[in-house]
């Protein structure tokens, strides 16, 4: 069973920056897919971005395109997402997943919280 830990969350004001880190216990270049998803109090889980790994090919939800960017490092096969520019609104539980070939694998949640 594939673990992952996710870190980096927590409470900054608005405007602030945080760098969310998704470590995976297997090959994360054996994905198909790696992404970013978020779910804010009283809402649906939204994706939030997502790579397309032999692509590469990366999409963004609108309402962080150009202020979020997810990255990978392979040798620690760890998943990234910087955050900036925050806004309230960005306040929610962050998820991570990954898609191997044959498991969909979801990590833990990670709050975050904007602070006007």
């Amino acid at each position: 069973q594939v673990q992952l830990v996710e870190s980096g969350g927590g409470l900054v004001q608005a405007g602030g920056s945080l760098r969310l880190s998704c470590s995976a216990s297997a090959p994360i270049s054996s994905t198909s897919e790696m992404a970013w998803y978020r779910q804010g109090p009283r809402m649906e889980r939204e994706l939030v971005a997502r790579r397309i790994t032999m692509m590469p090919y990366t999409n963004y939800a609108a309402a962080v395109r150009g202020r979020f960017a997810i990255s990978t490092d392979d040798a620690s096969d760890t998943l990234y997402l910087r955050m900036n520019r925050l806004k309230p609104e960005d306040t929610a539980v962050y998820f991570c997943k990954f898609q191997w070939a044959d498991s969909e694998v979801w990590g833990q949640g990670i709050q975050v919280t904007v602070s006007s």
